[in-house]
């Protein structure tokens, strides 16, 4: 079973991506019986994917985790789903910004996360770590990357994929996201393996937001 990490390029004029000092920290660290492969990803609507696809027929995971950056946060994000629609804010890295534009043309409306999202959830509450589930990604290119993600692997069978949004090195340490997403990865690779064991307690524990 290999597993598939990705984090994004600096954007913004920013020098560095906790998301891939997060998951580049994990590949190193990384101690498990199966392999790990971390992917750096453009930060562009049209490299983005791409460039993870490649990945993904290259190393045939049975996990696929894209982690993003979520500035201003201070908590862990399970993006619990993508929408089928780009509104740049900001251009990307390449200059591009669309508006209200479909990510996938005549896609559906929004894929949901494959990951074990509440068990995760728990877990890695129980890590001590700040978590929480998230109901919208952004419109930007992480989101965008998530539903062309979804879309891409919704005929894999066996495979578990997902994305995960970190907050910045001075809002949480790195040491912090990096066991989280190890947390994460974990709780990914027993729910296929069929060790996760969780009642229903776990799973319909909430996590919901008021707005």
């Amino acid at each position: 079973m290999t597993i598939l990490l990705s984090g994004f390029e600096p954007f913004d004029g920013a020098s560095t991506n906790a998301s891939w000092q997060a998951v580049s920290a994990l590949r190193d660290a990384w101690d498990g019986d199966e392999p790990l492969v971390a992917v750096e990803l453009p930060c562009t609507f049209d490299g983005a994917w791409p460039a993870l696809r490649a990945a993904i027929e290259q190393y045939e995971p049975r996990v696929v985790i894209a982690v993003g950056l979520a500035g201003g946060t201070s908590a862990v994000r399970l993006e619990r789903v993508a929408i089928n629609v780009i509104d740049a804010r900001i251009p990307d890295n390449a200059g591009s910004a669309p508006v209200d534009e479909p990510v996938v043309a005549d896609g559906p409306a929004a894929w949901f996360t494959g990951l074990p999202l509440k068990a995760s959830l728990v877990a890695v509450r129980a890590a001590g770590i700040p978590v929480e589930v998230s109901s919208t990604a952004g419109t930007y290119v992480c989101n965008a990357t998530f539903a062309a993600l979804m879309h891409g692997t919704s005929g894999r069978e066996g495979v578990r994929s997902g994305f995960v949004h970190v907050p910045d090195g001075e809002s949480l340490p790195l040491a912090s996201t990096v066991t989280a997403l190890r947390v994460v990865v974990e709780t990914a690779r027993a729910d296929l393996d069929g060790s996760l064991g969780v009642g229903d307690d776990v799973v319909r524990v909430s996590a919901g937001a008021e707005h």
